[in-house]
């Protein structure tokens, strides 16, 4: 070994080698008993299967109604995701060149606002949006989604807008640009790098959330992926066999969505920074 590559170096890439593989362990016993018959993985959960089921994701594609339910939460993830980012970025932005003291109080609040938990407030919140007709309804989901989701959006904005110099927009404003064109012209298209990974942590938690959609989506056909992969576990039977291939199928396309987008926001990183 030269001098670069020390044992110190190796020992960290031995490291770094056997954490991964512990943290794919969960993935191979979801991927394996996928594959097996429901008495096998009763029988033998942590072996390969002597034979592939490749049924187990037909019938658990059929039985949770995969095309409708992926609708749906591809609908309630994106547009969750459009609303906080225009909306967050707007009122960061704000917060951050308006001078007043309100506006500190005001991006404090959001942030206080991260740290109560959810069960403290669900029975109000279900209260509230059967009174104003949000329960049964996306759209009631994804204005429940704004709300949660502001408080560490506008923190991210914030922290980033601040290393944004003045002089851009008060040259764009110069040339005749209002307060609204130089957020869209100027300011947004900026905040990209981060903008990319406000959507990559909200998607993987709308995407996988289940109690919220659990308590305000009660009609059968506005069900998400997680709600349709719940019901295979009734309240005598639990259907491991088709519970886990519904589970990796539901994985897939966040996974795509992922490596898609972490290829984004290391470009966005390395380019996108100010000169």
């Amino acid at each position: 070994m030269n001098k670069k590559y020390g044992l110190k170096l190796f020992s960290l890439e031995v490291l770094a080698i056997v954490l991964g593989l512990i943290f794919l362990v969960p993935f191979y016993y979801v991927v394996s008993n996928s594959l097996k018959s429901f008495a096998e993985i009763l029988t033998n959960t942590s072996a390969l299967p002597s034979s592939l089921q490749w049924s187990n994701y037909v019938e658990a594609f059929d039985r949770m109604n995969y095309l409708k339910v992926f609708s749906n939460s591809l609908i309630i993830t994106v547009a969750s995701n459009v609303v906080i980012v225009i909306f967050c970025s707007m009122a960061a932005y704000m917060l951050v060149r308006t001078k007043k003291k309100i506006s500190n109080i005001i991006f404090f609040t959001f942030v206080a606002a991260m740290v109560i938990p959810f069960q403290s407030i669900m029975i109000p919140l279900v209260k509230t949006a059967s009174s104003l007709g949000l329960i049964n309804s996306i759209w009631g989901l994804v204005i429940m989604y704004l709300g949660f989701g502001s408080g560490l959006a506008i923190f991210l904005y914030h922290g980033f807008i601040k290393g944004i110099p003045v002089e851009l927009e008060e040259a764009a404003i110069i040339d005749g640009c209002s307060t609204l064109g130089v957020f869209w012209r100027i300011v947004f298209p900026l905040l990209k790098p981060i903008t990319v990974t406000i959507v990559i942590l909200n998607s993987l938690w709308i995407w996988n959330d289940f109690l919220l959609p659990l308590l305000v989506l009660q009609d059968p056909e506005l069900r998400t992926i997680p709600l349709a992969t719940f019901f295979f576990f009734g309240q005598y039977t639990k259907q491991w066999d088709l519970a886990l291939a519904a589970l990796v199928i539901s994985i897939i396309p966040l996974l795509i969505f992922f490596f898609a987008m972490q290829k984004h926001i290391i470009k966005g990183i390395t380019s996108g920074s100010i000169k």
